[in-house]
């Protein structure tokens, strides 16, 4: 019998939702909402001493919901809950995780000792921007992969042949991950980013002439970089252009850039952040099985290495 309970903060209830359904229980119950100055206000409706809790929240923009993560651990840990896992499906703040320049805050780092010193027992999250933020933390974590359920995808359009493109050279290595389990080959595109948000496509390295194109890309912000790279490809000869991409951001105009565009023919998405928009291009993938299944491993003491595998 589990012994554990899931509750969902306000930033991606959706996704708490499939978690407990795929697993078989009900979210528990918590009140959260603001006073008219907008603070934010938690109570847990259930008793959970001694429960060992799942927190699902996402820590996408605006901040309020980090504040309302932090507030559910805290509050959990006054409850004497036994254990509280924080269930992160788009960690936010992740792409400041250095100084590369003077007089910068690392916010990955500073993120990650909110979470600890609010105490979390536990992160589970997925695709973070960077991997070596793992080790800003000072609890386990455990990082999962949406490569499994999006290489499913990707399989299923029977694309013959085909190559793998990383929209810049920071997604290098998540699309060459890609290229080798797919059994195909990799196409680069170098990308010189000339301030925030602003990025100009500089030299193509590889040849996507007459093949179909999958771009791989862990988040999708202004999506300037996304589009440019299609455009690119599409310049160089490439045939249907697919995407994927794992944290639909989708700041500012970004949707309209991707629905205009003559260049991508469809994108996969993830439901680790809400999308509300509309599109006749975009398909949303869920991810709620793979961080059900890391709960139910984790709340086993159990492996969630064998998660990874695909199946062809």
């Amino acid at each position: 019998m589990l012994d554990f309970k899931i509750i969902s903060g306000r930033a991606n209830r959706e996704i708490a939702q499939k978690i407990a359904e795929y697993i078989g229980i009900q979210l528990t119950p918590v009140t959260i909402k603001n006073f008219s100055d907008g603070e934010i206000w938690v109570k847990y409706e259930e008793n959970i001493r001694g429960v060992d809790l799942f927190i699902v929240q996402s820590t996408f923009a605006p901040a309020d919901n980090l504040l309302e993560l932090l507030l559910l651990i805290d509050a959990a840990k006054r409850a004497s809950a036994r254990r509280v896992t924080a269930v992160i499906p788009y960690f936010a703040y992740a792409r400041q995780d250095r100084k590369d320049q003077p007089r910068v805050s690392i916010s990955a780092k500073l993120v990650a000792n909110l979470i600890t010193r609010a105490g979390a027992d536990r992160v589970i999250t997925i695709d973070l921007h960077s991997s070596q933020i793992q080790g800003f933390f000072d609890i386990p974590l455990d990082h999962l992969y949406a490569s499994p359920v999006l290489i499913k995808k990707i399989l299923q359009l029977n694309l013959g042949n085909f190559v793998v493109s990383a929209p810049d050279f920071g997604g290098v290595r998540t699309a060459r991950a890609y290229a080798k389990r797919l059994d195909a080959d990799l196409v680069l595109v170098d990308k010189r980013r000339s301030e925030h948000n602003q990025a100009e496509i500089v030299n193509l390295i590889g040849d996507p002439k007459g093949k179909n194109v999958v771009i791989v890309d862990d988040l999708i912000d202004t999506a300037t970089t996304f589009t440019q790279c299609a455009e690119v490809l599409k310049e160089n000869g490439a045939l249907d252009i697919y995407g994927v991409c794992v944290h639909p951001v989708f700041s500012g105009n970004a949707l309209e850039k991707i629905n205009n565009s003559q260049a991508i023919k469809y994108l996969y998405i993830t439901d680790t952040i809400p999308f509300k928009g509309k599109s006749n291009k975009i398909e949303i993938v869920s991810v709620a099985e793979l961080f059900a299944e890391a709960i139910i491993r984790t709340y086993d003491n159990r492996s969630i290495s064998s998660l990874f595998e695909i199946e062809r």
